[in-house]
């Protein structure tokens, strides 16, 4: 008897800088969530999918939980805690080298009681722990919820993957497949371009800058050339927040902006598979993190 197949939603939620982009790509096989170093790198909700030879799943990139400070920041809660409830499994990620459980996770664990949704704890980063410290976190945890499966993990060697998948695949409940086997996210090539581009400046500019920005694709235009070999023409506006930012984004003599070009398009051409033809501005829109008509854009659908 050939087995069923399932499918099924499954949020990734966890507190700012833990892992959850670098876990989901992993999961994924391809990049679709930028990883930088920097906190509240992830803004929205992003669809990602694992089609397996009997089951596809669709995981949701949540947004890390923080103390929001601005119209962007309370979106991006409420955006993570609402996943919670709209999916069939719920990935609890937390860091293995925590002491105890922090008000953050302490909150989330919240969440997850009030839904009562299958859950597994992902402890990721166990590579930097002693065994003691660790079996002694997921003692911790487990007094608090009845997880359906605890695994540590190494997200960035990208240990124990498939058994987070395995895992995930017994909870599902038999369905269709929602998207084509060929698909792996439901982002545009315009927000992946996007999200690369800004995924560059993180890496690249000061502490105080990054979250300050946002990139936004206004071109972006498969052509052949003369040889008739293909070439996408990308143009994109990097804003910010406040003149002295404009000034650190361009650089002197404009190279800053060149190496966060540069980068970029070197991801895009490895992710387009073509020639990219890449042209970056910068522009200053004060306040737009409190702004509806901009914020609206990173509510998730």
């Amino acid at each position: 008897m050939e087995q069923e197949f399932k499918s099924g939603f499954v949020s990734i939620i966890g507190r700012t800088n833990v892992g959850k982009s670098t876990l989901i790509n992993s999961l994924v096989g391809e990049k679709v969530a930028i990883m930088t170093n920097k906190p509240q790198t992830t803004r929205t909700a992003i669809r990602a999918i694992v089609n397996r030879k009997h089951s596809q799943i669709i995981f949701i990139d949540t947004p890390g939980i923080h103390k929001p400070k601005t119209k962007l920041g309370n979106t991006m809660i409420e955006t993570a805690f609402g996943s919670v409830g709209d999916v069939d499994v719920v990935l609890f990620l937390i860091e293995a080298t925590s002491e105890e459980i922090g008000r953050g996770d302490r909150i989330i664990l919240e969440k997850i009681k009030e839904a009562k949704k299958k859950t597994i704890l992902i402890i990721n980063k166990i590579d930097l722990v002693k065994r003691e410290k660790l079996l002694a976190l997921i003692e911790q945890y487990s007094k608090e919820y009845d997880f359906s499966a605890v695994i540590p993990i190494s997200a960035l060697k990208q240990d124990k993957t498939e058994e987070v998948l395995d895992e995930i695949e017994k909870l599902l409940k038999p369905g269709p497949a929602y998207y084509d086997i060929d698909e792996y996210t439901d982002q545009t090539m315009r927000q992946l371009a996007s999200e690369v581009i800004r995924e560059k400046a993180l890496k690249l500019l000061d502490d105080e800058v990054p979250h300050g920005l946002y990139v936004e694709v206004e071109k972006m235009q498969l052509r052949h050339t003369k040889n008739e070999s293909e070439i996408y023409d990308i143009e994109a506006t990097i804003y910010c927040l406040r003149n002295s930012h404009k000034g650190i984004i361009i650089g002197k003599n404009g190279t800053m902006l060149k190496r966060i070009g540069t980068y970029a398009r070197q991801d895009l051409e490895k992710m387009l598979g073509t020639k990219v033809n890449l042209k970056t501005w910068v522009k200053v829109n004060e306040d737009w993190q409190d702004k509806d008509s901009i914020v609206k854009n990173f509510k998730f659908n």
